[in-house]
């Protein structure tokens, strides 16, 4: 039906349908179990929105299936006539474009269609910059999948043929009933996660009012149990919380989602289609969470003057006449529903063969993906085009659009793609004259026992005539070099969005936990849920002792704390070795890169410190400071000269380190020392230890010094911070030591003779960079 409701008879018409219907048309076939041949075109005089593959071996998606047609009539569906059941005509609630009326977006409706047909595939993820349509397609699917037959009174979408994923109330219900399972039909659902969610509301968590009423522990779902066997809309992924967004992946690649918090154990399915949405622009996003759903891709398309005037055209229009716009794309948005029913049967009999395995998993090591996602993926995605195309068995076809969706976008040798040059066009077959004889008189028996062959033999596993990529790595395809370059282009950058400190004192709620010791900020709502199954036995116990009963009962087991997390820039230590003739010159471009970094570090709440050493001691010069006004006041007078106390340096550096970090404002610490790595005073000399300042004390030698560096560097790497080592002295007088120094620390090594300030900067900006990522 088109306009009206679908009741539970009609709602499954279609699938039993497209089981009579494949039926035939295996009968018809038997030999080469050929399925879905014919394909029945669309209406004429309406362009075709959704993608479409070869014109052949497809199924009919011209017309709805007859029995289905003769059902819904027998219900009114035709007619529009209102009654109970699941109603697909839109007029209740907030209306969406529909997916047929959005422009171009070919790669991003195919895998949305894949999605719908295998729920299980590993979600679609969508890359965009500002008003690409992201969104728009992502709710625009949501009409295209079918309702679902759930068990009634689940709160878990429970599918009553798999009576071991019910929840305890559902089979002690059914069993009460005489193992009678009552059934019910409801839209698939769609729920979006917000980015602010929690973890409770995320997972699920206790029901405060129902526990006080019944005295027993009642488990409130989440969002994720409602989502199953639908659609989970997660719009800026990239914003969302590093926790939230590890715990709802890692869901959804188990199935099932395990509570075990508050007094409650308990899990259920949960394996709905992940669509996930971002602009790169807003944020990055760490490859990590990329490489766990199954197709990523871009919506940022070029599109050309004619389909820019359609955009408008479509979206004035369904701003001012939505219905009007709706109905338009009625009878494709019907014909794509039985479409995705029926492959959903399909889907159960596809076949890949073994060779077809085989490609995929060479174009995976051709495009140097790492891990072995790609592959997997990629067999999912090959079935479920095969079955959207209304065929039981892997083909060419299928194989390339699974190279296309899922293992471009993971390839790791896109960056080093030569040029692309133009190829002469192949020469012109030879005119049909010109042939001999003979070979046309030997093409026909040839023909014809291949025709025998095939009615004899089943036909072998269909496999592309080339790879992708080539061994090199090199995409030879011109047009599907230029889609994977668009897909790289917008598939984010890697590391961690935020820089996080938790503590129990300052920032934003994020959890709550067992208290360690006293509480320092109550968390009230986990604490009452908590307390709540036990309100009842509490206060009945008051009573019998002859106290007046209080309207809660918390004791102290009950106490939870709040965890809190808040954003932590990162603390830049200048080391400057300031003794020495080019003394004044380091510490100048010390001084100015410095001021460069606090200039920028703004918005990232990064701390700059300098700490000069020379003479007989290090001194912090400037502790660490987001203050500009600060900062120029300190440097004003730059010491230099002496000695070179360049363990004393490394050992202040720590110190400040240690201090910044304990004190919960920092969360990374690197430290840039610039030196030539001689150092001719000891540590115990410069903390003025009587036996290194006596008289008679004996001088150190260059290798004793040279080991009292290395291992204050070894200490600093183990504090977790980073050692940048910038080597200012000439190559022809260089020992080498400072680059030793920053392989103790496990740091980085930069030869910057005559480093000015604008270089240090940069070279210190680059690898806070990488330190964060």
């Amino acid at each position: 039906g088109r306009h009206g409701v679908l009741t539970e008879q009609t709602a499954y018409a279609a699938v039993s349908d497209a089981m009579v219907v494949k039926a035939r048309m295996k009968a018809r076939a038997n030999p080469a179990r050929r399925v879905g041949r014919v394909r029945t075109p669309c209406r004429p005089g309406r362009p075709r929105r959704f993608p479409t593959s070869s014109p052949s071996n497809r199924f009919p998606r011209g017309a709805t299936p007859p029995r289905a047609q003769a059902q819904a009539a027998d219900a009114g569906v035709e007619s529009g006539t209102k009654e109970e059941g699941f109603d697909f005509s839109r007029t209740q609630g907030r209306s969406f474009l529909p997916l047929a009326k959005v422009v171009d977006q070919e790669a991003i409706k195919t895998a949305l269609l894949l999605g719908a047909v295998d729920t299980d595939i590993g979600g679609v993820a969508i890359s965009g910059r500002r008003g690409t349509c992201k969104s728009v397609m992502a709710r625009g699917l949501h009409d295209l999948i079918p309702p679902i037959e759930v068990v009634k009174g689940t709160w878990c979408n429970a599918d009553p043929s798999k009576p071991d994923e019910w929840e305890e109330e559902v089979s002690l219900a059914v069993e009460a009933a005489g193992g009678e399972v009552e059934t019910e039909v409801r839209k698939a659902p769609f729920i979006q996660v917000p980015l602010g969610i929690t973890e409770d509301r995320l997972v699920g968590t206790v029901d405060m009012e129902k526990s006080i009423e019944t005295g027993k522990t009642v488990f409130q779902p989440g969002l994720l149990a409602e989502a199953h066997r639908g659609i989970l809309y997660v719009d800026e992924i990239n914003l969302l919380d590093e926790g939230i967004a590890n715990l709802l992946l890692s869901v959804l690649s188990d199935g099932v989602n395990v509570v075990e918090r508050e007094g409650i154990s308990i899990s259920h399915p949960c394996r709905p289609l992940l669509i996930a949405t971002y602009n790169p622009e807003e944020g990055p996003i760490r490859q990590h969470l990329l490489d766990r759903v199954a197709m990523t891709l871009s919506s940022d398309v070029e599109l050309s003057l004619e389909d820019r005037v359609d955009v408008v055209d479509i979206a004035t229009r369904f701003a001012d006449f939505a219905q009007e716009v709706i109905q338009e794309t009625d009878e494709e948005t019907e014909q794509a529903r039985t479409q995705v029913i029926l492959a959903r049967e399909y889907l159960k009999e596809v076949v890949i063969g073994e060779k077809q395995v085989e490609y995929l998993v060479n174009e995976a090591l051709r495009g140097q993906c790492q891990g072995q996602r790609a592959e997997l993926f990629a067999i999912r995605v090959a079935k479920a085009h095969c079955a959207l195309n209304g065929r039981d068995r892997v083909e060419e076809e299928d194989l390339r659009k699974a190279v296309e969706l899922a293992i471009i976008p993971r390839a790791t040798v896109l960056d080093n793609q030569p040029p692309q040059e133009e190829q002469p066009p192949p020469p012109p077959p030879p005119p049909q004259d010109e042939m001999p004889e003979d070979q046309e008189e030997e093409d026909e028996p040839e023909e014809e026992d291949e025709d025998d062959d095939e009615d004899e033999e089943q036909e072998p596993d269909q496999i592309p005539e080339e790879f992708v990529f080539d061994p090199e790595g090199v995409v030879m395809d011109p047009s599907v070099l230029q889609f994977a370059n668009q897909q790289k282009n917008n598939s984010g950058k890697s590391g961690r969005a935020k820089n996080l400190i938790f503590s129990e004192d300052r920032g934003r709620y994020i959890k709550p936990m067992i208290p360690k010791g006293d509480v320092k900020r109550l968390a009230v709502d986990a604490t009452l849920r908590t307390a709540a199954p036990y309100q009842k036995p509490r206060r009945d116990r008051d009573i019998q002792k002859g106290n007046d009963p209080r309207p809660v009962y918390v004791d102290k087991s009950d106490m939870r704390s709040k965890k809190l997390a808040r954003k932590a820039g990162a603390l830049v230590i200048f080391v400057v070795d300031a003794s020495g003739s080019m003394a004044l010159n380091r510490m100048s471009s010390a001084k100015g890169a410095a001021m460069r970094l606090l200039t920028e570090s703004y918005q990232s709440r990064d701390q700059v410190s300098i700490i000069p050493f020379y003479g007989e001691e290090a001194e912090v010069l400037l502790p660490p400071s987001k203050s500009i006004a600060m900062a120029k006041r300190r440097l004003d007078k730059l010491p230099c000269g002496g000695g070179s106390p360049l363990c004393h340096g490394l050992s202040q550096a720590a110190r400040v380190g240690i201090n910044a970090m304990s004190g919960g404002d920092v969360g990374r610490v690197m430290v840039v020392c610039i030196t030539d790595g001689r150092a001719n005073v000891s540590l115990g000399k410069s903390l003025r230890e009587p036996d290194a300042i006596a008289e008679d004390a004996p001088k150190p030698s260059s290798d004793e010094l040279k080991e009292e560096v290395l291992d204050m560097a070894k200490k600093i790497g183990a504090q977790g911070m980073q050692l940048l080592v910038i080597d200012t002295e000439n190559k022809f007088v260089s020992t080498g030591v400072a680059e030793e120094i920053a392989q103790a620390a496990d740091g980085k090594y930069y030869y910057l003779p005559n480093a000015s300030e604008g270089e240090i900067a940069a070279t210190a900006a680059g690898a806070l960079a990488d330190l964060k990522a």
